[in-house]
Order: C-alpha cells, then sequence, then structure tokens
C-alpha cells in the first residue's frame, strides 16, 4: 500500500524553489518577506532592471510576446505586472484594438506602474479574480520564483484562458555550462549588487539584487516546469532559449 502524502508535502513538490532559510523559514515567511521586499523596492525596481539587463529589457519582452504569439486586439493579462515593464510592451502590440490588465499583489508595485491603457488590480497568481475563459494571451514575467505552487497556479492561468489561448513565461534559468553559470552568477550575485547601491535610493535594493540570484540558483529545472505544464492541461507546450540564460516557456489552453 502506498503511503499517503499530505497536503504539505504535495505543495511542497511543486514549489518554484525550495524554502531558502537565509531569507525566511517556512512558506508563510515567504511570502511576508517578498510582499515586504518588493513593496520597499518598488521605487527602484526599474533601475535595477536597467542595469541587470544593459538597458536590453523592453526590445526582449516586445520580441518574446510576439514570439509567443500576442497580435493586436488581444485581451492579454499580465500576472505580477510589477511596474509594468512586461505590460507595457504587451500594450503596444494589443493596440487600442485590444487590452491589457494586470494582476499584482504588491500595493506600491501597482502605485509605482504609470501606464496608459492598462487596467491594474491587486490580486495574486494562486487565485486570479476574472472568470473562466476570459482571456487571449496570459503573460508572467520573471516572477515563476516567487510562486508559492506551480502546479496551482497554472490551473488558474489555464482557467482564465480562453480554448486556444497562448500563454507566456519568462523566466531567467540557470545555464548549464559550468563557465556559463559562473559567469553569470559573478554578474548577478556579486557585481549587480556592487553597483545597486549606487543607482538606488533604498537600502533594502540590495537585498533584491542578491535574492534574485540565490532564486535562480534554486528553482527547478526547466523540464520540471514544462512536464509541469503539460500535467495541468496545457499543450504545444516548449522553450525558447535566449544567451543560455533567457528561457521562454509557451504553450496553449
Amino acid at each position: 500500500m502506498t503511503p499517503s502524502r499530505s497536503p504539505r508535502a504535495d505543495r511542497a513538490a511543486h514549489d518554484p524553489h525550495p524554502i531558502l532559510r537565509e531569507y525566511y523559514s517556512d512558506a508563510a515567511g515567504k511570502r511576508r518577506f517578498l510582499e515586504h521586499l518588493f513593496d520597499r523596492t518598488a521605487g527602484d525596481y526599474d533601475r535595477i532592471d536597467r542595469v541587470v539587463a544593459f538597458g536590453t529589457g523592453p526590445g526582449y519582452r516586445r520580441d518574446a510576446l510576439l514570439r509567443a504569439g500576442l497580435k493586436p486586439g488581444m485581451l492579454t493579462l499580465d500576472v505580477a505586472v510589477g511596474t509594468g515593464l512586461v505590460a507595457r510592451q504587451a500594450s503596444r502590440i494589443v493596440g487600442t484594438q485590444g487590452a491589457v490588465i494586470g494582476v499584482d499583489p504588491s500595493p506600491a508595485m501597482i502605485a509605482a506602474t504609470p501606464l496608459d491603457g492598462v487596467k491594474l488590480v491587486r490580486g495574486i497568481g494562486e487565485a486570479l479574480p476574472f472568470p473562466d475563459r476570459t482571456f487571449d494571451f496570459l503573460s508572467l514575467g520573471f516572477a515563476l520564483r516567487h510562486l508559492d505552487d506551480l502546479e496551482a497556479v497554472f490551473r488558474e492561468f489555464r482557467r482564465v484562458l480562453k480554448p486556444g489561448g497562448r500563454l507566456l513565461l519568462l523566466e531567467i534559468s540557470r545555464p548549464h555550462g559550468r563557465v556559463t553559470r559562473a559567469l553569470v552568477k559573478l554578474y548577478l550575485r556579486a557585481i549587480v549588487p556592487t553597483l545597486v547601491p549606487l543607482i538606488a535610493r533604498r537600502p533594502d535594493a540590495v537585498l533584491l539584487a542578491r535574492y534574485f540570484w540565490d532564486t535562480i540558483e534554486a528553482c527547478t529545472p526547466p523540464e520540471r516546469i514544462m512536464a509541469t505544464l503539460v500535467a495541468t492541461g496545457f499543450k504545444d507546450v516548449d522553450r525558447v532559449v535566449k544567451l543560455r540564460t533567457f528561457s521562454e516557456f509557451r504553450g496553449t489552453a
């Protein structure tokens, strides 16, 4: 007889990464830590992004959205909208005939998002405040590592997408090659946190920069993310990789 699994064990099996005890001690602590961290760094977030991406972020996000099938006129949901780095590009693509809605749990992030034509809603990916089969396209930009339960979130994503709706998850994945991994770690874990105090106004911005790499290093491998997408009902699941590090996970509801 196979032993039954506890709900806690089942959820842990779908966490994007193990508990990082340097920052928090349990799942509830993770949520509190992230809420505090993103609220405190909202005003510096775009500056940090420009440092990390050398200013190439807007063009890359736009190209990734187009590769994933975003088109003019689509109704689009951007989960974990943050300061609107993905939503801004999506809005330009869908145009006036379409619409973009951004959802985020952080009130400070939402308040720091000056976006014309994007409706902002407070909420979490595990319980999206929208009816079934609402959206043509759903994006999640570099926030998969901050979720609680990938399976629960992916099921929720599929619920709010129309049949045939497109999904795009942008994420930074730990490189396979030893040299590439060492170089990326050196940049994100050592160099970026050193540069951040020169451009950021809040001390927690350095903590955000360090945490950024630590979650990348601990994150579940891309193959498991894709398998979970398939298990939750997504079709045509694939992954595009740019610069050996930037992952674009895609699927169809």
